[in-house]
């Protein structure tokens, strides 16, 4: 592991308006056509089903068979990477659905059946029997059970999503288009999560594990694309032909409706705030402890809970789990309130729980707070913090640490101002992640390894995730005499984009780097810049994958701004954070 020939495998790691207007009038073309086709499928086979079902009851009241609705299922099913699994799943599982022929029946039908092939996985854990020595390979079984519970958390919530609308309520709005397929890309990275988490361990049992997660991967797999398919396109044909931002900074109100006047003041001033909780080192606020005050936040609460930490250094692994909503950290300062631990890869911790700061609830928020992992660059994977918080802001953070700082596991994700300081895949995860006008610093990594900035888990083409690295200045963090590269493709649909940064000559020509030196990385990833300044965003020298598009017109990159990525006009205004809109 020490040399560069070593430098492979996640956790082995060392080293203007016409063509506009005729690009969505084709585009709109197109999905009309696409809807077209599935439209005839559908209501031919809702009239198979009744033609059935009145012959058979005219011949004595018999049932009609599950079969006699099937076209309607195989419409649905054909947007799907697993197309057998899903009719086959479908149409044993809820025939009196199945005879409606209702394309939202059958996606919620769709997501009982991911659910409960994701639950029926917690006998076969039960079953295997570890090593008792092996405290890696309990360590891997034990998260695994904390990601299926979160996977199946993530697909109710996309039900509840469904079945929350009001009357008249468009059920498929943007928001909540951009709602399911952002639970379910974290559903399909939970369960992903969970097999990377055996890297490093003895015996089969990952490969015994992952066969038995075969139908729970390909289900969670085919609700995602439904939603992203035929979901997506009824989103499109009922929307507006100009379609205006959601929720822009020049409206009255930026805030979320159900804030009082008296929230909105304390997410928006900068001197000392109203909180709930003040913790102090010295005893002089209500908590000690950072933990000690989070255990304090009420469960799935829709008010803020503002928590300001007071200057000092906190040497506690902090969690705050998916049970705590909408809570503020509020510190002194990204350098003056610091949360610091070291758990390690080498000392036996897996890498997802290394993690000083771990926070899942939704709606978090932190302000100028420090996290940090003193671990070392000898203990390889260690993690300053790890974010599954959808809608999560961090706002003048700080994170420092060496390999895997910046745990972006899943979910919505925006960081403004931030310093982010590491070695090898500091920034990595599966979320769908922006990072604008923050620094980000490689470091001096160990003598025979090299930087790499970015690592993309993306693992189903449907995922909506990636890396957005938007307006921000890549520079050295120290005397940094190794190769340092903007990323390299984790997973095989792994999706970074680097946009108007300025690009420090730490950066090496080539610019990005395969998984395992010597490859080419598959045609399905995506990695893409656009208008980048400084002496280490030069063209010439850059890789030539086909995976690879060193200049991406205006138009793609918009794709990965707030509003079209992560549909950050809906939630960031209400934290009071400044954010670019667009380009």
């Amino acid at each position: 592991m020490d040399t560069m020939k070593s430098f492979k495998g996640y956790d082995k790691v060392d080293p203007t308006e016409e063509r506009s207007f005729r690009r969505r009038n084709r585009k709109r073309i197109i999905l009309i056509a696409i809807a077209g086709v599935l439209l005839v499928a559908i209501v031919a086979g809702v009239a198979v089903g009744v033609a059935v079902n009145k012959g058979s009851r005219s011949d004595g009241g018999i049932p009609p068979s599950p079969f006699s609705a099937s076209n309607p299922i195989k419409a649905i099913c054909s947007v799907t990477r697993y197309p057998d699994s899903c009719f086959s799943s479908l149409s044993s599982a809820n025939a009196s659905v199945i005879a409606t022929g209702d394309p939202k029946e059958l996606f919620k039908l769709s997501l009982a059946v991911a659910a409960s092939a994701i639950q029926e996985l917690s006998p076969f854990l039960d079953a295997l029997k570890l090593p008792a020595a092996d405290k890696r390979l309990q360590a891997a079984v034990n998260d695994c059970r904390e990601l299926f519970e979160d996977a199946v958390d993530r697909l109710n919530d996309s039900a509840a999503s469904l079945a929350a609308a009001k009357p008249g309520e468009k059920l498929f709005s943007e928001r909540r288009i951009s709602d399911l397929r952002t639970w379910l890309s974290a559903a399909v990275a939970d369960q992903e999560t969970c097999l990377d988490g055996f890297e490093g361990t003895a015996g089969s049992f990952r490969e015994k594990l992952e066969a038995a997660m075969v139908n729970s991967t390909r289900f969670t797999s085919n609700s995602l694309a439904i939603a992203t398919g035929i979901l997506g396109i009824m989103e499109k044909l009922s929307s507006p032909f100009h379609r205006k931002l959601l929720g822009s900074t020049s409206q009255k109100s930026p805030f979320p409706a159900w804030l009082s006047a008296k929230q909105r003041r304390v997410l928006l001033e900068s001197g000392e705030l109203p909180a709930n909780v003040t913790v102090a080192q010295d005893g002089s606020g209500q908590a000690k402890t950072i933990q000690e005050a989070v255990n304090l936040v009420p469960k799935k609460s829709n008010s803020l809970f503002v928590i300001y930490i007071k200057a000092g250094v906190y040497r506690e692994n902090v969690l705050l789990d998916n049970t705590k909503w909408n809570v503020v950290f509020l510190g002194d300062g990204m350098y003056k309130t610091i949360i610091t631990g070291d758990k390690n890869y080498i000392d036996g911790t897996p890498t997802f729980e290394t993690a000083t700061f771990v926070v899942t609830g939704r709606g978090f928020v932190a302000k100028n707070i420090g996290f940090k992992n003193t671990a070392g660059p000898d203990k390889h994977q260690a993690v300053a913090l790890r974010s599954g918080a959808d809608r999560s802001i961090f706002f003048r953070c700080s994170f420092d640490g060496f390999q895997d700082t910046l745990y972006a596991h899943s979910n919505r994700q925006f960081y403004r101002e931030c310093d982010i300081i590491g070695t090898i895949d500091f920034i990595f995860g599966d979320a769908s992640v922006i990072l604008q006008n923050c620094r980000i610093l490689p470091r001096q990594p160990l003598p025979n390894q090299m930087n790499t900035i970015t690592a993309q888990g993306k693992k189903d083409p449907h995922e909506s995730t990636g890396i957005s690295i938007q307006g921000c200045t890549i520079a050295p963090y120290d005397s940094v005499t190794r190769p340092t590269y903007l990323g390299r493709p984790w997973k095989n649909y792994s999706t970074t984009v680097v946009m108007k940064t300025e690009i420090g000559g730490v950066v090496d020509p080539a610019g990005w780097l395969p998984w395992v030196l010597g490859t080419v990385p598959p045609e399905t990833v995506n990695y893409a810049e656009y208008q980048n300044t400084g002496p280490g965003s030069g063209l010439a020298g850059r890789v030539t994958w086909p995976s690879y598009r060193p200049a991406v017109d205006a138009h793609e990159a918009s794709k990965y701004t707030v509003g079209p990525f992560i549909n950050g006009h809906e939630w960031i205004p209400g934290a009071g954070v400044q954010f670019d809109s667009n380009l």
